[in-house]
């Protein structure tokens, strides 16, 4: 902007032009600088959306997820430059989010009718970016978990990388009658199936429903770390939370950690595509965010499965981003 314009007169005249309210200017997460992925240079985290929805096996609408989420932590954003350092309530702790510079590099190129190639550009996107911040992905289906698995573990270079995963299910199915092998029932079978990963690198917590026949034989049989949502409210969650990363990163090079909104009750999350009851209270999600977000395993995140449209009041949304911001806070900016 030109100092002679008179724009410019009126922000030099009145400094607090400069503060940006929650519903004003660009949807970036946590408003950050809009950044092509191969633009991240003193940047820590580097964000991209995954607005694809063609794996899903019940309710689509998660195509629209990454807007709905960068639309919501616009208010912490806010927040943060409105405030300056923070206290945060919740945990007792100062927050000073200056520490943390965040990059919007957008969303993915996505093919509705082309799963193949939605992979293969998930992947390619989720590595450059690896290669230079903090990868954090906004989906999308569960499906989209593999391959930004796959692009993180290529662009750090690993040899191994564990997983935690946050979920109703266990995406466990090597193959379905009705949607062959590779849907959002799939993802964490394709990981654990990858060059990357095996089963005793993955830790799974807040599992309930129902799974196949035999399915705890066979979580023993691979070594597949399983916290159910018994486990949760018999243990507590920060106590489990903190098992399963210890069980992840035994051995590898990294954790990738991905939380599914369905891990979370419907009576608090209802916009995701396959709700079952009986899931984590918001409180038990965000302090599962505070434990991971302070291991120095952890070297990736993704948020999955909000689907916008199934919840009027946008609170869906805004736990999605929530519990991103707590990580990220943990993480980067927790004093």
């Amino acid at each position: 902007m030109s100092e002679d314009s008179p724009a410019a007169r009126f922000r030099e005249r009145v400094p607090e032009s400069n503060v940006e309210l929650a519903y004003a200017g660009l949807n970036t997460f946590l408003k950050g600088e809009p950044r092509d992925v191969e633009d991240l240079s003193g940047v820590d985290v580097g964000v991209l959306g995954a607005p694809y929805d063609g794996a899903v096996s019940n309710r689509p609408g998660t195509r629209y997820g990454p807007e709905a989420i960068r639309r919501a932590s616009a208010w912490w954003a806010y927040l943060s430059g409105y405030k300056g350092g923070l206290t945060n309530m919740g945990t007792g702790e100062q927050v000073d989010f200056s520490n943390l510079s965040v990059a919007d590099c957008g969303d993915i190129p996505v093919f509705p009718m082309d799963r193949e190639t939605t992979a293969e550009s998930i992947t390619a996107h989720v590595a450059t970016v690896a290669q230079r911040a903090f990868p954090v992905l906004l989906g999308g289906d569960h499906y989209c978990t593999y391959p930004s698995f796959e692009g993180f573990a290529e662009g750090i270079d690993a040899d191994s990388v564990g997983l935690v995963q946050i979920d109703a299910h266990t995406d466990t199915v090597a193959e379905s009658a009705v949607f062959g092998e590779h849907f959002h029932g799939s993802s964490t079978h394709h990981i654990a199936d990858s060059e990357y990963a095996e089963y005793e690198n993955v830790s799974q917590v807040g599992i309930r429903g129902y799974e196949s026949p035999d399915f705890f034989d066979f979580a023993d049989e691979v070594g597949l770390n399983l916290y159910t949502m018994n486990e949760v409210r018999e243990e507590g969650i920060r106590a489990i939370t903190g098992r399963a990363v210890e069980a992840a990163a035994e051995g590898t090079d990294a954790v990738y950690v991905t939380f599914d909104i369905d891990a979370v009750d419907p009576s608090v999350a209802p916009g995701t595509g396959t709700p079952v009851p009986g899931g984590l209270s918001a409180q038990e999600a965000l302090s599962t965010m505070d434990v991971l977000g302070s291991s120095e395993a952890v070297g990736a995140v993704d948020l999955m499965e909000v689907a916008p449209t199934y919840d009027p009041t946008e609170g869906t949304g805004r736990l999605g981003a929530y519990l991103l911001v707590r990580f990220l806070e943990q993480k980067f900016a927790a004093e």
